[in-house]
């Protein structure tokens, strides 16, 4: 109960706001018009695996179009994350210490943009879940347990496919354990491979699916060929490095506390978690290009790093968990979430109130050149382009990894003459300057200003067409 209050508490500011953060955004449209009909990559592109969007449709289907679908969705995710972590902690330290642990997961997500539905909410609780069945009993590791742990690391994968350093690493931490039990090597292998299988079904089943119904080209361009063509802004750059201050203090406060507080009830048990935290690490730093949300997958890796701080009775680590509970509170209250969530539902209501009386799903389409893609959602709009990201025709990064030209998309978009199109003040990213002159020549000769709002720092600015 004391943890869903804490999911709760963490993520209520922002139910029901439809422009919480960027991605999601996206993913709801596409499991919104996958109802529809409308296939993922050959209709609609994007890079994630199917079954994240399918996730958004599930929630679509059962709670409507609203964004309190797939929030209320990943509260539940978020709550299993937690209740992983409780567990995970419980050899470790006493309940109380685990209530902590367990606490802290759902208050610092919402840090690294894990506040509404991110794909870290629903990937990292089938990771800690996994690492739970591969560390749970003590005793004895059986081969069942082991083959549910892949399952839940390859339906990760089908979430995120970064994912995948932590699922090699709990794959080498079962078959180590099953060393240690004595298994004989040429078993260890055919259980290695076995897992390996094991994991990537989901995504072999899911690439199957699409084949059949005459997409797998679209299906494989977009989840792998195109990963390697996108250009790398960087793993370590603008904000990152103070953004990683929080999760490295609780991490380094955690190491200190195990070997001068409070060492490890079971030592082989914590070094087993240090290493799910390595894996969290690749999986975050695996891309070219590091964005702030990723950092959401370093959360339960600083948290059962810190286990010895949280299980300590001495005061200074008991002082030292409420400060660090302290900075979190900062972020809700010193920084006017609340206050922000609202300006941002008000902007997205007055723009669809603007762009609705002139798109329909036919023919009068809209087209975000660069603003919140829920838009396409609030009007009901058709959508002129399978690239309906973006981020994916303006993003200078993106040039030479969408299959086609970028700036040929773009002017293929602008020949449809757009019933409104959207563009914002303030780029992102680095922006493709040919992509950007077209749509400022578009809207210098067709369209005039229609309705402008607020998000966050950026002005976005809706133009109709004469």
């Amino acid at each position: 109960m004391v943890l869903a209050l804490a999911v709760v508490a963490t993520r209520a500011i922002w139910l029901g706001d439809p422009a919480a953060d960027y991605d999601e955004q996206l993913y709801s449209l596409i499991g919104l018009r996958w109802l529809d009909g409308a296939l993922p990559y050959a209709d609609l592109w994007d890079r994630k695996p199917a079954g994240l969007f399918a996730l958004f449709a599930m929630a679509h289907a059962v709670g409507g179009p609203s964004p309190v679908a797939y929030q209320v969705l990943a509260m539940a995710f978020t709550l299993a994350g937690s209740l992983s972590i409780y567990e995970l902690a419980r050899p470790l330290a006493d309940r109380w210490g685990a209530l902590l642990a367990g606490i802290a997961y759902p208050l610092m997500l919402p840090l690294y943009g894990s506040h509404a539905g991110q794909s870290e909410v629903f990937f990292l609780p089938l990771l800690l879940g996994a690492l739970y069945l591969v560390t749970s009993d003590r005793e004895h590791l059986s081969f069942r347990r082991a083959a549910w742990a892949m399952l839940l690391g390859g339906l990760a994968l089908q979430v995120k496919y970064t994912a995948l350093p932590v699922c090699m690493t709990l794959g080498g931490l079962a078959l180590l354990r099953f060393h240690r039990q004595g298994v004989q090597p040429d078993y260890l292998a055919k259980r290695a491979l076995f897992f390996a299988a094991i994991g990537i079904a989901p995504t072999v089943l899911t690439y199957a699916i699409f084949a059949a119904l005459g997409a797998g080209e679209a299906f494989w361009w977009a989840n792998f060929g195109s990963f390697f063509l996108r250009e790398g802004a960087g793993r370590w750059r603008g904000e990152l490095p103070i953004a990683m201050i929080p999760i490295l203090v609780s991490a380094l406060l955690g190491l200190w506390a195990a070997v001068r507080l409070a060492p490890p009830r079971d030592s082989v048990l914590y070094a087993s978690y240090a290493l799910f935290a390595v894996g969290l690490v690749g999986t975050v730093f695996l891309p070219g290009t590091v964005y702030l949300y990723y950092l959401a997958a370093l959360v339960p890796a600083a948290i059962v790093l810190a286990l010895p701080l949280f299980a300590s009775p001495a005061p200074l680590a008991r002082v030292s968990v409420l400060m660090l509970f302290g900075f979190y509170a900062l972020f809700y209250v010193g920084l006017d979430q609340a206050g922000k969530s609202a300006d941002r539902r008000a902007s997205v209501a007055h723009l669809s109130q603007a762009i609705a009386p002139f798109v329909d799903r036919d023919s009068e389409c809209l087209w975000i050149f660069d603003g919140p893609s829920v838009l396409y959602t609030t009007t009901d709009s058709c959508i002129a382009t399978r690239f309906v990201y973006p981020d994916h025709l303006n993003n200078a990064l993106e040039t030479n990894a969408l299959g086609v030209d970028q700036s040929g998309e773009v002017a293929r978009v602008l020949a449809t003459h757009p019933s409104v199109i959207v563009t914002a003040n303030d780029p992102l990213t680095r922006q493709n300057a040919t992509a950007g002159q077209l749509v400022r020549n578009a809207l210098q000769s067709d369209y005039e200003p229609l309705a402008s709002a607020k998000l966050g720092e950026r002005t976005v600015q809706a133009w109709r067409r004469r």
